[in-house]
């Protein structure tokens, strides 16, 4: 991927830097509770990963983080501050280009049961339903106890699911 680019004129991707953990720390921790995610029983700490940040008048409007293990790329976190705009697309698409040009085949994630919202966007965007987990986020809350027990919409949160999209 092309540092620097720019989506619809509106806003601009580009890969995070090390000056962008004053911001990102914070926004990790009142988005999902922690700075750790916890996935398919690993412990990830987004802040010092690769990702990728959209930008508007130097304020980060989104942010996606990653890990590339071997021909996969696995997106960990993808957040929108303003959504409709189109920022979580754009997001997902610099991942898709840059995964590609690392030589990965497959592009994954894991969201949960509850997450309704995530399930739609990610499904719309060409990812399939690869595996459900049942019950994996019992075994999450021992190593993230922050988790809550109820997610969106009162949903109970149970499960893991995992997408991918083939590349």
């Amino acid at each position: 991927m092309t540092l620097g680019t720019r989506s619809a004129d509106r806003f601009l991707i580009r890969s995070l830097m090390p000056q962008d953990a004053a911001w990102v720390r914070p926004r990790l921790i009142e988005r999902w509770g922690s700075e750790k995610i916890v996935v398919h029983g690993q412990v990830f700490w987004p802040a010092q990963l690769p990702g990728l940040v959209a930008l508007e008048a130097e304020q980060p409007l989104g942010l996606l983080t990653y890990s590339i293990t071997g021909q996969a790329c696995e997106i960990v976190t993808l957040d929108s501050w303003r959504e409709g705009m189109g920022v979580g697309t754009a997001l997902l698409e610099s991942v898709r280009r840059l995964a590609s040009a690392a030589g990965c085949r497959r592009l994954w994630l894991v969201t949960t049961n509850d997450n309704t919202a995530a399930l739609r966007f990610y499904q719309k965007r060409g990812f399939v339903l690869a595996a459900l987990h049942v019950n994996a986020v019992s075994q999450a809350r021992a190593l993230k106890p922050e988790i809550p027990l109820l997610g969106r919409d009162g949903i109970p949160v149970r499960d893991e699911i995992e997408l991918e999209l083939i590349l």
